[in-house]
């Protein structure tokens, strides 16, 4: 049995190895063109699908990222990996456009050390997310000639975290949750030159940016539970992220199409891999959660980051928000002890999200609605298959700007065992 154990940990960890190469990643928002792109607040799958519900409440089946006190509810081994899909329907008053992507949305694993006492646990998450494609069409002072700007952005920030959730008292958990942040965006500016005939005017140039970071972060959490009966619960949990100065470097140039990538080549070579630091605000989240005990949970959170003091690391002018995010989910297990019956014994979720987003363009805050739905289904006695589906709408057309209604699926599953705790009776 030992032997068996070991080498279940031995083949996760080596697959959490190997994910670690490739950047968490997801189709983004077209705002996320600005800061360092679109972040992420609502956690697991289990946690997307009941409106990011995570700081408060947590379960056995599923590792817990949000809060890290709450790991100390992972009595079980859990392995849990998923993929993400979005589609987004952009329209900006006269024109529509649709966008898509999506890929690894994170690998995560809970580890106890003593049941009900202290946990370990260990992954790959996506932070921020950064994926647009723009075309301005614009007149040029003074000339009778037309500008055509392209742009586009990619990539984004994962981090790579351990974090140790510990029972203080059987009511009170702390936990800590130290990450490697790494990462980098990709930004380039296409600009041509049209008369009024349609003919080209000079040459097409090309703005490339790149940003690339490599630090350390931490978030603290909090976890408290007051027994109201027999029967239910009463769930508080509190977060705090601190992020700071996170380290980096920069490159930004110039040139010909084609040629701005290349530090070599002809052209304005702006900056060329000169370190520096993006200070990113800190993060504050709290919540509360009824439990009617293995039946049903319902629970209020919100989250709070003042992007106002956001810097950028080449410096840039940017105007940017307090970030704020409110989730309501709900989930129920019909019965749990239904063991012939995967439906009933299945956990589903309901949500609604709001988000006050950072972003302010033209006088007017950029904000999200989201409506949230998911569910567990066993697959063997502890194992799972988790999927999340957010219908949302972002931003508005008035004032010149854009509104996006999107789609955001992902789909994953939990490996649990519990074998991990049996004790060896021959050698």
């Amino acid at each position: 049995m030992l032997s068996k154990i070991k080498l279940q940990l031995l083949g996760v960890l080596c697959t959490l190895f190997l994910f670690t190469e490739a950047q968490a990643q997801s189709s983004a928002s077209t705002y996320s063109a600005l800061g360092i792109g679109e972040f992420n607040y609502s956690g697991l799958t289990n946690n997307q699908a009941m409106g990011g519900l995570g700081i408060s409440f947590g379960s056995a089946w599923n590792p817990n990222v949000v809060n890290p006190a709450l790991s100390t509810k992972n009595t079980i081994f859990n392995f849990e990996a998923a993929l993400n899909y979005k589609k987004i329907a952009a329209d900006n008053g006269t024109e529509t456009s649709d966008i898509d992507g999506g890929g690894l949305s994170y690998i995560a694993l809970s580890l106890p050390v003593k049941a009900n006492k202290m946990t370990i646990g260990l992954g790959l998450n996506q932070v921020t997310s950064v994926n647009y494609s723009l075309l301005i069409e614009s007149e040029v002072n003074n000339a009778d000639v037309q500008a055509y700007n392209f742009i586009e952005g990619d990539g984004g920030i994962s981090d790579a975290y351990l974090s140790v959730g510990y029972a203080v008292t059987k009511n009170f958990s702390l936990g800590l949750q130290g990450s490697y942040l790494f990462g980098s965006t990709i930004r380039t500016d296409q600009l041509s030159l049209f008369d009024n005939e349609g003919r080209p005017v000079g040459i097409t140039t090309e703005y490339y940016e790149r940003l690339t970071v490599s630090d350390f972060g931490l978030k603290a959490g909090a976890y408290y539970f007051v027994p109201l009966n027999e029967k239910s619960k009463l769930h508080l949990g509190a977060i705090y992220q601190h992020l700071g100065d996170v380290s980096g470097k920069a490159f930004a140039k110039l040139a010909a199409i084609g040629q701005a990538s290349n530090p070599d080549s002809d052209g304005d070579l702006i900056s060329n891999d000169e370190p520096g630091s993006i200070k990113l605000p800190s993060r504050y989240g709290f919540g509360v959660s009824y439990e009617k005990n293995n039946k049903y949970v319902i629970g209020l959170e919100g989250q709070y980051q003042d992007f106002k003091k956001y810097r950028s690391l080449l410096g840039d002018p940017l105007q940017l928000r307090e970030a704020i995010k409110v989730g309501l989910g709900f989930q129920i297990t019909p019965d749990y002890l239904a063991i012939d019956n995967a439906l009933k014994r299945g956990t589903y979720r309901f949500g609604l999200e709001y988000q006050q987003t950072p972003y302010y363009l033209n006088a007017t805050n950029i904000n999200d609605l989201g409506i949230n739905f998911g569910a567990s289904l066993p697959v063997n006695q502890l194992s799972l298959v988790n999927f999340a589906v957010k219908v949302g709408q972002r931003g508005t057309t008035d004032n010149g700007l854009i509104r996006e209604n999107y789609v955001n699926f992902t789909l994953g599953l939990s490996l649990n065992d519990n074998s991990w705790f049996y004790k060896r009776v021959f050698e």
